[in-house]
């Protein structure tokens, strides 16, 4: 840690003194805070970045120059589809995935950084309850999938085989993350094979270009956004880790989707098959408007453009047979390689773009008074974790169903997209239409059929509650074993004592 003389030099150089303005009155904890907030940046670093997050938000009006006319969609034969492909290729992929889980070759990687502040809650997301009948929380359902997943893989090559769970936090999250793995024993997962890491924290700084201060002796600071990812993997040491493991192939995914499908097979599969380093899952945009970045070309390299950087005419624009012709949606699910990581890392991590988010940051004034600002008055720099794409040597598209495999949770109720309602509904709904393709039928509270129904639109609740535990099914696969002909009385939970009284009672 840097001496007060030190800090004093190094903020000095990069024309930020006025950070330690209030040090007289400071005691020996919380000089040591602020210390050791300063000695994470050298003062070159300290200097670009507070220069150039002025810049940034000072053109940020101001566009690059339009896209549009250097967009070109993905081509069709780097696209994989859920829909359009028959159940023979589909099966080929998902036993190619299955293999390299079974090989040790497959990990996950959770981007969960962010507060559940938008959801109006103080603690990580992944803690959120968005209200199941079994209670279960983004964790607990993600960490049995990855145990679901590692039970298919072992039944079909009939060796044990362990799925790492590598989880991005940040100075926010970690904490919090680490004590509720604990308190409730890694949800059966073995806590070695659970990797939790922490993402840089940035200084936010206004539009002055000077750092913001968010108490007398703290630094306001903000997470490096998830593609903040590329330095942490360095910085932990954690692609050391995933080579001591064999690792050499991850999953990465945000933990705000309830459907998420961990290691995916059929995913991983397509991706190996295809020999990508680096792959993206997308949903078809639901309309030409909707708020969802573009998997696309731009200038022959692949990116995600904003949906706010293309014009309506080019989203409106269709291709030969009606459909969308800028239609794959980003959802932030992504596929790497090892090696494609370390490359990133190591050669173009500098070079990925910094975004600008304008923001309400409380600081306090010269007097020591904290403000809370009415409007927006600082910077946050953020990389995007898709901006990599660019770098692929081989990048694919896959296309997975929107109603199967996406529903974020973003939003407190109340909100019209994007909230625990929604996505409880979203999981409820799949789980339903599982049950009906595995025979079951329902009854309600007096007995009486439900009448069954396979389609619903994305507002509307199933006709009856039913809930699959994942350590059941991962993805609705051998269902027709438990459910086959059994009339269920709504509302129903699989779990695995549920399952084995239906077995019993066949």
């Amino acid at each position: 840690m840097l001496s007060f003389e030190e800090a004093k030099a190094r903020l000095e150089t990069a024309g930020q003194s006025h950070v330690l303005q209030f040090w007289a009155e400071l005691c020996a904890e919380e000089r040591g805070t602020i210390l050791e907030e300063i000695s994470q940046f050298q003062h070159e670093e300290l200097l670009e970045h507070c220069r150039a997050a002025a810049a940034a938000a000072s053109r940020q009006s101001s566009a690059d120059g339009r896209l549009d006319e250097r967009m070109e969609p993905v081509p069709p034969e780097f696209i994989g589809s859920v829909r359009k492909s028959d159940k023979e290729t589909l099966q080929m992929w998902d036993d190619e995935g299955l293999l390299q889980i079974s090989r040790g070759r497959v990990a996950v990687l959770l981007l969960a950084g962010g507060q559940g502040t938008r959801l109006g809650v103080s603690y990580p997301k992944g803690m959120y309850n968005v209200g199941l009948p079994s209670g279960k929380t983004l964790y607990q359902l993600q960490a049995e999938r990855i145990q679901k997943v590692q039970e298919l893989a072992k039944v079909k090559h009939g060796c044990k085989c362990t799925v790492p769970w590598y989880i991005m936090t940040s100075e926010f999250t970690l904490g919090p993350t680490e004590n509720f793995f604990k308190d409730n024993e890694y949800f059966g997962l073995c806590p070695s094979n659970v990797v939790m890491f922490e993402q840089r924290m940035i200084p936010a700084v206004g539009f002055d270009g000077k750092i913001i201060l968010e108490k007398k002796s703290k630094i306001a600071m903000a997470p490096d956004g998830n593609g903040g990812l590329y330095r942490a993997l360095v910085d932990n040491k954690i692609l050391e880790d995933m080579e001591r493991r064999g690792v050499e192939y991850l999953h990465v995914y945000c933990v705000d989707n309830i459907l998420v499908k961990l290691a995916d097979p059929v995913f991983i599969g397509f991706c190996v098959n295809k020999g990508a380093d680096c792959g993206a899952k997308v949903v078809d945009k639901a309309y030409p408007a909707e708020p969802v970045g573009v998997v696309c070309r731009v200038d022959g390299l692949y990116q995600v453009i904003e949906y706010s950087e293309i014009q309506p005419e080019t989203s409106e624009l269709q291709g030969p047979g009606g459909e969308l012709l800028f239609s794959a949606g980003n959802i932030c699910n992504h596929f790497f390689t090892r090696g494609f990581l370390k490359k990133v890392a190591e050669k173009f991590e500098c070079q990925l773009k910094q975004h600008v988010a304008i923001k309400k940051v409380p600081f306090v004034d010269g007097e020591g008074n904290l403000v809370k600002p009415t409007k927006p008055n600082g910077i946050k720099m953020e990389k995007f974790v898709f901006d990599v794409f660019q770098f692929s040597k081989k990048f694919v598209a896959f296309e997975v169903l929107r109603e199967e495999e996406f529903s974020p949770l973003k939003n407190a109720d109340g909100a019209p997209l994007d909230t625990p309602t929604t996505a409880r509904r979203s999981l409820l709904a799949q789980h339903y239409r599982w049950a009906l393709a595995a025979g079951a039928s329902f009854l309600d509270e007096q007995d009486k059929p439900i009448l069954s129904k396979h389609s619903m639109a994305q507002n509307e609740d199933p006709p009856a509650i039913c809930e699959i535990s994942p350590l059941v099914s991962y993805f609705g696969e051998g269902l027709e074993h438990f459910l086959e002909q059994k009339k269920l009385k709504s509302p129903f939970l699989l779990d695995e004592k549920e399952a084995k009284n239906l077995v019993q009672t066949t």
